[in-house]
């Protein structure tokens, strides 16, 4: 892996990325997105999280977010990891999801390509960090993030998007998920 996709300063703030194998839009019922805030707002409560910004996509997930505990790794690796595992047993119990079979056979056949898998792989496992250095990145960032649904054609305004930090900072709406604004 090349340094540049490490997390270099471990007290610094990042903005991540990180899709789902074979970029599959899972994220297409609301019982998946409430399992992603769910554990982000676990990690903050928990595991030393300080979530700036985040956007849940059909395929992927922004975050900018710093490791209050100086492990950004590890976080991300846990939550990663538990958001896998949680979110395939979620697919498998839903009698509801038409494209039960299918998502579960694309998650094993990748997990078999990957000798660090040991059953299924959900997430694909780069992140590609990108340290948030200076309040001009971090802006340009969270206008990524916040764009995303709206570049992708699914809102006309970023604060239409249910599960994005744009109706934090647009509406001071923290219904969904508290982030650390100050």
């Amino acid at each position: 892996m090349c340094r540049k996709y490490k997390f270099a300063d471990k007290s610094g703030a990042y903005f991540i990325s990180f899709a789902t194998v074979n970029w599959i839009d899972v994220f297409t019922r609301d019982t998946y997105f409430w399992c992603i805030i769910a554990s982000l707002d676990f990690c903050r409560k928990n595991k030393g999280m300080e979530l700036y910004g985040y956007c849940i996509m059909p395929s992927h997930v922004h975050l900018i977010f710093r490791s209050a505990l100086n492990d950004p790794s590890g976080l991300i690796r846990d939550f990663k990891g538990f958001t896998s595992k949680k979110i395939v047993k979620i697919i498998d119990d839903n009698p509801q999801e038409s494209r039960k079979e299918w998502m579960l056979w694309m998650f094993e056949r990748a997990g078999k390509k990957n000798s660090n898998v040991t059953n299924k792989q959900f997430w694909q496992q780069d992140n590609k960090p990108i340290e948030i250095w200076s309040l001009n990145v971090f802006e340009q960032k969270l206008k990524y993030i916040h764009n995303n649904p709206v570049v992708s054609g699914f809102v006309t305004n970023p604060i239409d998007w249910k599960f994005s930090s744009a109706r934090n900072y647009g509406n001071d709406d923290h219904t969904i998920l508290e982030i650390d604004i100050n």
